[in-house]
C-alpha cells in the first residue's frame, strides 16, 4: 500500500521537477495513460458529428491524458494543483489550456460551459487529508459540486479512480450524488487483479436515458452484463440514482402554543384581516375524537 502516490505525500510535493519528468518520460506510463484516456473518451460517449467540444481534463499533469482529447478533434482545458507537472505540459507543447489549482477548492469555471469532463487516476487524492484544513468530505462536496456548475446539461464526467477501500468508492460516488449527479461505477475486468479498471461515469442533469451507466468490459475484451447477484466489490456496473436529500425541518416540540396564536391574530387585526375573536378555546389541541 505504501506504493500508491497518494499515501506517500500531497500531489503538490510528490510530483517535484524530478518525479514529473520521471513520470512523463516512461514509455509504459505513456502507453496505460493513452489507454485509459481512450476509455474514458469511449464512456464520455460524445456525439459523433464531428463537432469539436470544449473538455475539462481534471488532473491533466503533464499532458499525456490531453493528447487523447486533441487527437480526437476536441478542444480542452486542464487543471492541474503541480507546478512541475504543467512546466512539462508547457515543454511537451500541449494543445490545451493549462490551469493551476486546487481540485479540492473547486472550479473557477463560468456555469454551463463544459461539454464534458475527464480524469485519470485524480480523484482519489481528494479522500487524504494532507492539511490541517482538508476535510476530504468538504473537499469532494467543493469539487462535485462545482463541476456540476460549470458543466452543461446533459454532458457527462469520466473519472478513472484506484479507491484504496469500498468505503472510500461509496464516498466519492456519494459526493458526486449529493451535488446532482446521476450515474455509478463502471469496472472493467472486474476479475483480474492486473487489469481490473474502475470508472465513476456521472451524468449533469435530470436523469434520462443518456444518463444509463454503460456496461465494463470483460477478460474478452466485449461488454459484461450486470451482476447484481455477486459481491459489492466484484461487481461489473454499480448504478446509483441521482439523490438530493431533503433539508432537515428543526421542529418545535412544545408546538405553537396560546401565546404565538393571540399574537398572530393581533398582527393580522393591525393589518385589517377579518379574525375571530379570542376565548379560552383559542388555541387549545382538538381530542383525537369527540
Amino acid at each position: 500500500m505504501a506504493s500508491r502516490p497518494e499515501i506517500q505525500a500531497p500531489p503538490e510535493i510528490f510530483y517535484n521537477d524530478v518525479e514529473a519528468r520521471k513520470y512523463t518520460s516512461s514509455s509504459r506510463i505513456i502507453e496505460i495513460q493513452a489507454k485509459l484516456s481512450e476509455r474514458a473518451m469511449e464512456l464520455l460517449a460524445l456525439p459523433d458529428d464531428g463537432v469539436p467540444r470544449l473538455l475539462l481534463d481534471i488532473g491533466c499533469g503533464s499532458g499525456l491524458s490531453g493528447e487523447t482529447l486533441s487527437e480526437n478533434g476536441h478542444n480542452w482545458i486542464g487543471l492541474d494543483i503541480s507546478p512541475s507537472m504543467l512546466d512539462i505540459a508547457l515543454e511537451r507543447e500541449a494543445e490545451g489550456d493549462l490551469l493551476l489549482g486546487d481540485m479540492g477548492q473547486g472550479l473557477g469555471l463560468r456555469p454551463g460551459v463544459i461539454d464534458g469532463a475527464i480524469s485519470i487516476s485524480a480523484v482519489q487524492w481528494l479522500c487524504n487529508a494532507d492539511k490541517s484544513s482538508h476535510e476530504p468530505r468538504l473537499r469532494l462536496k467543493a469539487f462535485f459540486g462545482s463541476l456540476y456548475r460549470c458543466l452543461a446539461r446533459g454532458a457527462r464526467a469520466v473519472f478513472q479512480v484506484y479507491p484504496e477501500s469500498i468505503a472510500q468508492r461509496e464516498l466519492i460516488l456519494s459526493s458526486a450524488m449529493r451535488a446532482g449527479f446521476a450515474g455509478g461505477v463502471v469496472v472493467d475486468y472486474p476479475h483480474s487483479s492486473k487489469s481490473r479498471k474502475e470508472y465513476l461515469v456521472l451524468s449533469c442533469g435530470p436523469p434520462s436515458v443518456s444518463s444509463a451507466v454503460p456496461s465494463g468490459k470483460g477478460e474478452d475484451g466485449e461488454s459484461a452484463s450486470d451482476d447484481s447477484s455477486g459481491d459489492e466489490d466484484n461487481r461489473t456496473v454499480s448504478i446509483s440514482d441521482r439523490h438530493r436529500p431533503k433539508k432537515k425541518q428543526k421542529l418545535n416540540k412544545r408546538g405553537k402554543g396560546r401565546e404565538w396564536v393571540l399574537r398572530k391574530k393581533d398582527q393580522m387585526r393591525r393589518k385589517g384581516n377579518a379574525v375571530p375573536p379570542d376565548s379560552k378555546y383559542t388555541a387549545r389541541k382538538r381530542k383525537s375524537r369527540f
